[in-house]
C-alpha cells in the first residue's frame, strides 16, 4: 500500500514538472517574440530619421553677413558736355573711374527666406544689386579736354552723367547672372557645411530662376 502511494506521489510530481516546463517554454517564446518585434520597430525608426534642423542662431549668423559681394567691376567712362556760344562753343570732357560691387544685402531677406524640409533646404536670397551707389572715385577723375569756364554745377551734372553711364554699362543681365552664379556657389557651400545635401537657391526678384543640386 505504501508502495502504491509512493508511485502515485512520484507520478504527480512528474506531471507537475512537465507542466512547469511547458509553461516556461511558452513564456520564453512569448518574450523572445516581443523582443524581436521591438528591435525591428526601433531599427525602422532610426533608419527613417534623416531630418536635419537649422536653428534660429544659424539663420541669424548668415543674416549677420550683411552686404555680401559676389562680383566687382572696374570701369572707366568718358563723358562730355557742350555749351553753345555766339562765336564758339565751349567743351568739357572728363574721364571717370569707378568700381561697381554687385551682391546681396542679407538684411533685406523676407520672412521664410530659408526653410528646411527633412534633408532638403530652400534658400531665397534678396535680389542682386549695387552694394554702394557711390562707386566713382572722384580723386582719379581726369580732364580730357576743357575749353571755356565751367562752374561747380556744370561739373556736378557731368559727374551725375558719368554715374548713369557706368550703371548702364555694368548692371547688365550677363553681369547679374555671373553674380547670381557666384552667390549660388557660396551659399551652397554654407548649406553643405551645415549638413544639407539637397539644396535649392533662389532669388526673390526672379523665383523662376531656380538652381538645384541633388
Amino acid at each position: 500500500m505504501n508502495i502504491k502511494k509512493a508511485l502515485l506521489s512520484l507520478i504527480r510530481q512528474f506531471r507537475l514538472q512537465i507542466t512547469l516546463c511547458i509553461i516556461g517554454i511558452v513564456a520564453a517564446i512569448a518574450i523572445l517574440s516581443w523582443l524581436s518585434h521591438t528591435v525591428r520597430t526601433a531599427s525602422v525608426e532610426i533608419v527613417g530619421n534623416d531630418s536635419i534642423d537649422i536653428t534660429p542662431q544659424q539663420i541669424q549668423s548668415i543674416k549677420a553677413i550683411g552686404q555680401w559681394e559676389f562680383l566687382a567691376i572696374n570701369d572707366e567712362v568718358m563723358v562730355d558736355t557742350v555749351r553753345r556760344g555766339v562765336f564758339s562753343d565751349d567743351h568739357l570732357t572728363r574721364i571717370y573711374y569707378g568700381t561697381l560691387r554687385l551682391g546681396v544685402d542679407m538684411h533685406r531677406t523676407q520672412p521664410g527666406w530659408i526653410e528646411a524640409h527633412g534633408d532638403t533646404i530652400v534658400v531665397t536670397l534678396p535680389p542682386i544689386g549695387l552694394l554702394d551707389d557711390e562707386f566713382i572715385d572722384e580723386t582719379r577723375t581726369k580732364s580730357f579736354y576743357e575749353s571755356g569756364k565751367w562752374d561747380a554745377k556744370a561739373r556736378k551734372d557731368l559727374l551725375a552723367k558719368a554715374y548713369r553711364k557706368m550703371r548702364a554699362d555694368c548692371l547688365t543681365p550677363s553681369n547679374i547672372e555671373i553674380a547670381q552664379n557666384n552667390a549660388d556657389l557660396q551659399m551652397r557651400n554654407v548649406m553643405k557645411a551645415m549638413g544639407f545635401n539637397n539644396i535649392a537657391i533662389r532669388f526673390s526678384d526672379n523665383t523662376n530662376n531656380n538652381k538645384h543640386n541633388k
